[in-house]
């Protein structure tokens, strides 16, 4: 499939996809058409890869991260021990991203209680609820 079909396989915005090619986290073949500017076509694989690299953004990583994981499958694969490993970096990531927006909705919870209170007693202070402020709740 060409670019344009890919991009809306993937709902992702042509220039995105294009972006995704330059960074080397899609290595679409070329078919020798389109003059200096070959076309890209891209496969059913391109598309599952495409959704990896989504699904790895959403989870934190960083497009440099996803980019040296692509490689290194396309190397030789990933083996089991390095899968473990990376699944357990992304599984701690998540953990303290959890911590870190349940530590806000405490702050939130707590600031609309006192609002509706009528704002009695003393105001609630974020920094309690972080776990970068003194008495943190996250640490």
């Amino acid at each position: 499939m060409l670019i344009s079909e890919f991009a809306r396989a993937t709902r992702l915005p042509v220039d995105t996809v294009r972006f995704y090619v330059r960074r080397g986290l899609l290595a679409p073949e070329t078919n020798g058409k389109g003059g200096r500017n070959p076309y890209q076509i891209f496969t059913a694989e391109h598309v599952r890869e495409a959704r990896l690299i989504r699904m790895a953004q959403s989870l934190g990583m960083s497009l440099k991260e996803i980019a040296a994981i692509g490689q290194e499958n396309r190397r030789g694969g990933i083996t089991r021990e390095r899968s473990i490993e990376l699944m357990a970096e992304q599984l701690a990531r998540v953990e303290r991203k959890a911590a870190e927006l349940a530590a806000m909705a405490g702050y939130l919870r707590a600031k609309l209680a006192w609002l509706k209170g009528g704002e009695q007693g003393l105001e609630p202070d974020f920094s309690a609820y972080s776990d970068r402020g003194p008495g943190g709740a996250c640490g």
